[in-house]
């Protein structure tokens, strides 16, 4: 897709599933929460205009340039890859139920036992508190592991998240990558 999705495409995409990157052996796995109905209308893992996922990844460090979501297939070869904790899309992640989180949270598991990645960092401390059934946790790297991986929590990229501005996000795309 090379134009916005219209409403129309926006609609046609709930409950849609997009696949996801792997990451090399080693690498870096982010986990978003779920699709949004953007990503699941183009195909692209955080591709809505104003998340800030992919400029935090940039300003990190991660990559050399801006990558633009339809170029998620190059994350490999800067050492990450994508997934989501539950795969179908919605308008808003508060559509997901406690239920569908937690079975995603073992969807991980199992994903990062598979594909080893080196670090597994989950995008959306809120989300993962309700599928890891760790209240308590906060952004950062945890003490826990995930299947044998190192496990960090980011926030949310979300434009809706106000609580990190866009610098405050790069800094702990930086952290993790340091």
């Amino acid at each position: 897709m090379t134009s916005r999705p219209t409403a129309a495409d926006l609609e046609a995409a709930k409950d849609r599933t997009i696949p996801d990157v792997v990451p090399p052996p080693d690498g870096v796995l982010f986990s978003g929460i779920n699709p949004g109905l953007y990503s699941a209308a183009t195909g692209w893992h955080f591709a809505r205009p104003g998340n800030r996922f992919w400029p935090a990844l940039h300003r990190s460090g991660f990559t050399d340039r801006l990558l633009h979501p339809s170029e998620q297939h190059l994350l490999p070869s800067y050492g990450a890859g994508i997934t989501n904790l539950a795969a179908r899309a919605t308008a808003q992640a508060a559509e997901l139920t406690a239920e569908e989180l937690r079975e995603g949270g073992a969807l991980l598991e199992k994903f990062v036992a598979e594909h080893r990645p080196r670090v597994v960092a989950v995008l959306g401390v809120t989300a993962f508190r309700t599928a890891f059934g760790r209240p308590k946790v906060k952004i950062g790297p945890q003490e826990d592991r995930l299947a044998g991986a190192a496990l960090w929590i980011l926030p949310n990229p979300s434009g809706l998240n106000a609580h990190y501005t866009l610098d405050a996000l790069a800094e702990e795309f930086r952290r993790l990558r340091d």
